[in-house]
């Protein structure tokens, strides 16, 4: 493709166009197959099949070789606007019943129908001028997906690909992928016993020792930099009475996705979300003007109905920990607010190693409540707070919150995936639903503004990304087991287990291999484990007290005595540094 025409096309209309090329091949290799629907991804394309068989791997080379044919044979894309009836007929001949479903949702009396000598697909386009445009692509996996989505009806065969203008960006993609899957967090997280699921326990996370260890310091991090930046932390039961979610509108927009309990014959809802809670701590007191903002924090345990066929790892889960904040502030507040949370933003992103993230900016949509003028100031708030910070945003119009305009943050991993995780959300809502009030300097009641922020968000999901961020290789502040001590001989396992004393008094995690194993097994062991820092002792460092110092991360061997060996660990411990 010359460099001109790919210009003009668009990547979603391309891949588009190559899942249009891919159904096409599945049809003239399985003549009897049944379309699915077929529409382009953020990293590619599927198209879904009712085939008869489970397709094999030998089956999607198959496919992507008759793919090859149909790109070779230069096809052009040609669009039909055909009438309902002309449509039925070719479908009903066609004997394609899911296409037929489709039709039949469609309310306008002519639709469009897209050709490829023989191969025709009920599309509104638009698609690229011929197949031979396309220049680089690959079949990836196929997976099982409910027929639109619904769970009553038919599972049908998934078949994921993708599809760029050159064949460096598909391979660059490739490597991503494979490198994805060394990083598998489900897959690191049994290798590392971090944390396990069960069939007792669908969709909810078993933490080990490990596992915890690591989840605590993230949770000490946090709560120490949060106290750094005012914010009192609070705690709110898990289950609360029905009526409270009526209020809050959750029962009425959520209800499918709780979980309810009956006490004394009365009906209760376990948390799916901490804001309501949260509220009820702030009504709890009468609250002046001089007190505002009131910044109540809380690592909140919540419960959300999800299905079995989206759970995924620590990433979709159905219990989980979100750190949710709850900022109540005066509208001129707003800004400074704003830029406060930013600020924080910044500084535990860094703290993670999260150096590039996407912000955007989701003004009003049109089902919203509250005046033109309170929405106008409030996003020109969050645009002026962004602006004073230099940081360049987009804008996505109308995507906001039915209760005001939002910031999402979306961070970037080592291999540039982008995960949304922190939110900064303006409410006129709640305020209004649970009557919020504080006495202004004029001795009048005034209804506060709730920001509502979340930073790491899911905290089990915020794990899962850091695993695969780092490969399960954490940084010594945050890995579970920081140091192995590993004796040469046992004649050196009491001067090893007075280190292992010495370490654990000084709040650094240590474990002992005093196994009766090889030296270069042991170390190889460790490595596995991914731990930082083995600390190996022998004769020559029993009598000198020092250790001899081997890092995961540098390989390099370093004779220290013990107290600097403490220095060396407490500065990379304290300071967060990626030793």
């Amino acid at each position: 493709m010359s460099q001109n025409n790919q210009l003009k096309i668009d990547l979603q209309v391309y891949r588009h166009s190559t899942a249009h090329i891919m159904a096409a091949a599945v049809l003239n290799l399985f003549p009897d197959v049944k379309l699915g629907i077929g529409p382009a991804t953020e990293d590619g394309f599927y198209y879904d099949f009712d085939i008869q068989h489970p397709l094999s791997p030998e089956d999607l080379q198959l496919i992507e070789a008759e793919m090859l044919k149909i790109i070779k044979r230069k096809v052009p894309f040609q669009h039909e606007n055909v009438s309902k009836e002309v449509a039925r007929a070719l479908l009903e001949k066609a004997k394609q019943d899911y296409k037929l479903e489709l039709l039949n949702d469609i309310s306008e009396n002519e639709v469009t129908i897209y050709r490829n000598a023989e191969f025709f697909d009920l599309c509104r386009g638009p698609h690229i001028e011929s197949t031979g445009d396309i220049v680089a692509f690959k079949i990836i996996k196929v997976a099982g997906a409910y027929w639109r989505g619904n769970e009553s009806n038919k599972m049908l065969q998934r078949i994921y690909g993708t599809a760029f203008f050159t064949k460096k960006e598909l391979d660059d993609y490739l490597y991503m992928l494979e490198e994805a899957k060394k990083r598998d967090h489900r897959k690191l997280g049994k290798e590392l016993d971090l944390f396990s699921f069960q069939e007792e326990g669908p969709g909810f996370v078993f933490w080990h020792p490990k596992g915890m260890s690591l989840y605590n310091k993230i949770l000490d991090y946090w709560k120490q930099v949060h106290k750094k930046y005012d914010y009192e932390e609070i705690r709110t039961p898990i289950i609360l009475h029905e009526n409270l979610w009526h209020q809050s509108g959750h029962w009425d927009n959520y209800r499918e996705n709780m979980y309810f309990v009956t006490i004394d014959d009365q009906s209760y809802a376990i948390k799916p979300m901490n804001c309501p809670g949260g509220i009820l701590v702030y009504k709890n007191a009468n609250h002046s003007y001089k007190e505002l903002p009131i910044k109540l924090a809380e690592l909140g345990l919540v419960h959300r109905h999800e299905r079995s066929g989206v759970l995924h790892g620590l990433f979709r889960v159905r219990q989980f920990t979100q750190d949710d904040a709850h900022i109540y502030c005066e509208p001129s507040q707003i800004e400074d607010e704003i830029i406060n949370i930013i600020s924080l933003v910044e500084e535990i992103y860094t703290t993670f190693d999260f150096k590039n993230y996407d912000v955007e900016l989701s003004t009003r949509p049109a089902k919203s409540i509250g005046s033109d003028e309170v929405w106008s100031k409030a996003e020109v708030a969050l645009q002026n707070a962004l602006s004073r910070k230099n940081i360049k945003f987009k804008i996505n119009a109308g995507d906001g919150a039915f209760y005001g305009p939002k910031i999402d943050f979306h961070v970037k991993d080592c291999l540039g995936r982008s995960w949304q995780c922190g939110t900064i959300q303006l409410d006129f809502s709640m305020p209004e639903r649970f009557d919020l009030t504080f006495v202004g300097q004029d001795g009048n009641k005034h209804r506060p503004v709730m920001i509502h922020r979340a930073i790491l968000g899911s905290i089990e999901r915020f794990i899962g990304i850091l695993i695969e961020h780092y490969a399960g290789a954490f940084p010594l502040w945050l890995a579970p087991v920081q140091v192995l001590i590993i004796p040469i001989g046992e004649r050196h396992n009491e001067y090893a287990a007075e280190l292992v004393a010495f370490l654990k008094e000084n709040n650094v995690a240590v474990k002992l291999d005093s196994r009766n194993e090889k030296m270069g097994y042991k170390i190889r062991e460790a490595e596995v484990k991914k731990i930082p820092y083995m600390l190996v002792v022998g004769d020559k460092e029993m009598e000198t007290r020092s250790v001899s110092i081997r890092s995961k991360k540098k390989g390099n061997i370093e004779i220290m005595n013990i107290n600097e060996m403490l220095n060396k660990f407490s500065l990379a411990i304290n300071n967060k540094l990626d030793e």
